[in-house]
């Protein structure tokens, strides 16, 4: 697992100066990486760092040609379209990277005047999803989550036999994920009224979202080949936001035998930047299981997982209205809560992913599930928050909701805080429902 090292140093300055404010996602200390291009340009897209509210260029930084060895072809391979390239080349590659940034955006760095050249407002940017996606699975690892749900439907006993044994995950569609801002149509599918003989075909009820984290692979593993518990993390390029938004009725409908399909494939939307697990390192905190569950199997189970195997990921999810947005309101937190609840880890998903040999590739992609926390106001869905439609929210103003209207647009934020270490956040991570079409 990551060392601290002079990255993380809450005492170092940027000459961005927008960096050192206090209150800034992105000070010197986080560095994450996504793709972008100029606003409404037709420049090919490139990597990018966020600082402060600029992001580096980082194909203009490598045509300065100032970094050397391991860095410089850790930043080669950051300067194209995507960044499976770096994800390929490993962790130690994308360390060596974000250290020549951070010893570049130092302030005094000798390299400050060639280095403002590089630098793009966050404002005129626009993003892309940051890597090539061949893979796409969605993990089930809040046992809050699945124990708000289930209740829903099976009062007395909501957790399946398994859930307390393996990490639930299925695979879904890629090709529908996109970076925030997707605004995308309402969804249409089958559905079965509770006294109807037949379903009928129309747009979603009951639309959701779902407050994730992304996990993007980095370097991979051959077919045939587990990757163990304790060498997991080496495989994982970083964390980002990540909505899986649900179609709950399409989805009560269609989930037996097989699961979810047209209730789960319509979007999901990316926040457009990846954290790296080495500027998470200060955050870390142990992962726990109470005494009384059962623990896991040897694979799933170690000492560095139980020391600190676990992030503490402050989660927010906020709901802008169309009738907000008209006003000028400020949206309306619906929820806050941390990935430190999370029943299955990081390291966990990716050791039970490949036990079976699955080969993972740089750039896939793996959800968290739904992050819920153990009170109801850490809830990550309208299912929960409304117990299953039940009970409509209040929001200001006198709206109300129980599933998402047409118009809204729902905000995932992250941050991470803790005494002695500079706060770092993950952007936001907004998409926008539109009406049905059809």
């Amino acid at each position: 697992m990551t060392a601290l090292n002079e990255t993380h140093d809450p005492l170092a300055q940027s000459w961005v100066a927008s960096a050192n404010a206090p209150d800034t996602d992105f000070p010197l200390q986080n560095l994450p990486f996504g793709v972008f291009r100029r606003q409404g340009s037709a420049e090919p897209f490139r990597g990018g760092v966020a600082i402060g509210d600029q992001v580096v260029d980082l194909a203009a930084l490598q045509a300065l040609g100032v970094f050397e060895g391991e860095a410089a072809a850790a930043l080669a391979a950051a300067a194209g379209p995507t960044l499976n390239p770096l994800m390929a080349l490993g962790a130690p590659a994308a360390s060596a990277l974000r250290l020549a940034l951070s010893r570049a955006l130092r302030a005094g760095s000798p390299l400050a005047a060639r280095l403002d050249a590089c630098l793009l407002a966050q404002a005129r940017a626009e993003y892309a999803v940051p890597a090539q996606i061949g893979d796409y699975t969605d993990f089930y690892t809040s046992i809050h989550h699945a124990t708000n749900v289930g209740r829903l439907f099976r009062p007395d006993n909501p957790l399946l036999p398994n859930y307390q044994w393996v990490p639930i995950g299925y695979h879904g569609r890629c090709s529908s994920i996109g970076v925030s801002g997707q605004a995308f149509p309402r969804p249409r599918g089958q559905t079965r009224a509770p006294d109807a003989e037949r379903p009928t075909l129309g747009p979603s009820r009951r639309l959701d979202y779902e407050l994730e984290l992304g996990v993007f692979i980095g370097r991979g593993n051959a077919l045939g080949e587990p990757v163990p518990l304790d060498e997991a993390e080496d495989h994982v390029f970083g964390l980002c936001l990540f909505n899986d938004w649900s179609a709950r009725d399409l989805q009560a409908w269609e989930y037996q035998p097989l699961g979810p399909f047209l209730s789960k494939n319509f979007a999901s939307t990316l926040a457009p930047w990846i954290v790296t697990l080495e500027a998470l390192a200060p955050y870390r905190v142990g992962w726990t299981r109470p005494a009384a569950d059962p623990q896991p199997l040897a694979y799933l189970e170690s000492p560095a997982l139980r020391a600190a195997g676990a992030f503490d990921i402050r989660l927010e999810v906020a709901l802008e209205t169309a009738a907000m947005r008209a006003r000028g309101r400020a949206p309306a937190r619906l929820s806050l809560t941390s990935f430190r609840h999370a029943y299955w880890s990081v390291s966990q998903m990716v050791a039970h992913h490949t036990v079976n040999g699955c080969n993972l590739s740089p750039g896939d992609l793996l959800g968290s599930g739904t992050q819920s926390g153990p009170t109801p106001a850490e809830a990550g869905s309208l299912l929960e928050l409304t117990r299953g439609g039940k009970e409509a929210l209040s929001l200001p103003d006198g709206e109300t909701r129980i599933f998402l209207d047409d118009g809204d647009t729902v905000i995932l934020r992250g941050w991470c805080e803790r005494e002695g270490y500079r706060r770092i956040g993950f952007g936001e991570c907004r998409g926008t429902v539109l009406p049905a079409r059809g």
